[in-house]
């Protein structure tokens, strides 16, 4: 086996951050699960925005489009809905295999309605409705709002990926909501058994802004903390999933069949090419967790990645490092705010630019 194969093998799936009409009508996708143990897939607004903008397949639907669907938003569904079901097609005999713990496909919902929970929980409905496929993940953002919209979500019966998790203490809230749902939704006799949700909790963008706090701060201690911050945050994460679902607050949800949410390891690609292009994935492999790859990052794990579990390792000096941090004067939930309200507006201006690709 590849060290692709071999980390799927080990209990941690491997989704592809990465969705374009390409990918699926050459083949790509299919050898990447086929040969790479690809087992899932994550798109956004950024990752359509450059689909159309690279793929050709899209030329000919886009220009019937164009003369025949007015509202910009509802042209791009057009073109996107139809990668999501044949990424879902693609994948399903893994969800069947896996008796539905995996094969899913994120799609988003607009990121305007981030800080709007009633919208947020009518576009996923309608979204999910419009997908029809058993292995779709409707990605909710996990501001306040969307911590709302999740839980009715759940409730519903809707599985959601809830995406822009940029710390602890915003995890720990979507694994709180998630067990409020499941458990409002077995109170009024509805069946836990196929809820599944996932929690993105992103890891490169938060090195990028902690490391520049710590190089204000300049002195050697400080220096010497930079590229460390964003894994010692996901092994702390893991720590929480572990006293949360396989602790008391899940257990009677288990004895019911429900399935604990997963922690899903998002912006993996390394942003400083200072550091090791695997940076975000070989210390985070682990049982009963995701790992979203861009396509460099899993041509990197294919080619000189060492596949072993060390997400349970070095949780101590995770534990120390961000007390160092503290005691230097960095709040690392004021950091998560920022990138999560930051990732909003990301998300949204590549949404726009998407939609003027359209027109």
């Amino acid at each position: 086996m590849n060290p692709a194969q071999q980390t799927a093998a080990l209990g941690q799936s491997l989704w592809l951050d990465n969705l374009s009409r390409s990918l699926i009508h050459d083949g790509i996708l299919a050898r990447h699960i086929a040969e790479h143990g690809i087992s899932g897939v994550t798109s956004n607004p950024a990752i359509f925005q450059n689909a159309l903008a690279t793929s050709p397949w899209y030329a000919d639907d886009l220009a019937k489009l164009r003369s025949s669907e007015p509202d910009l938003e509802r042209r791009f569904e057009a073109l996107a809905i139809p990668d999501i079901q044949a990424a879902c097609d693609l994948l399903d005999p893994v969800y069947e295999r896996t008796g539905g713990r995996d094969g899913y496909v994120s799609l988003e919902v607009a990121p305007r309605w981030a800080y709007d929970a009633g919208k947020t929980i009518e576009e996923a409905q309608r979204l999910s409705a419009a997908v029809n496929r058993r292995n779709l993940l409707v990605k909710v953002p996990g501001t306040p709002e969307g911590v709302t919209a999740f839980e009715a979500l759940t409730t519903l019966g809707i599985n959601v990926n809830v995406t822009l998790l940029f710390s602890l203490a915003q995890t720990q809230a979507i694994f709180d909501a998630y067990i409020r749902g499941l458990a409002a939704r077995a109170a009024a006799g509805g069946d836990v058994r196929k809820s599944r949700a996932v929690a993105s909790l992103f890891l490169s963008r938060v090195d990028t802004l902690v490391d520049a706090q710590l190089a204000a701060i300049g002195t050697q201690e400080a220096l010497a903390m930079q590229g460390k911050a964003a894994v010692a945050m996901a092994k702390l994460a893991y720590q929480h999933y572990l006293a949360t679902f396989h602790g008391g607050p899940f257990a009677a949800l288990r004895a019911q069949g429900a399935t604990p949410q997963t922690l899903l390891w998002a912006s993996t690609g390394v942003k400083n090419p200072a550091y090791r292009d695997l940076l975000y994935v070989e210390p985070l492999i682990g049982p009963e967790t995701i790992n979203t790859l861009p396509d460099k990052t899993l041509a990197a794990l294919v080619e000189h990645g060492n596949a072993a579990v060390r997400v349970t390792e070095g949780v101590a000096e995770a534990q120390a490092q961000f007390d160092d941090l503290s005691r230097l004067g960095i709040d690392m939930e004021h950091v998560g705010q920022k990138l999560q309200k930051d990732g909003v507006e990301l998300f949204e201006t590549a949404f726009q630019k998407l939609l003027q690709q359209t027109a």
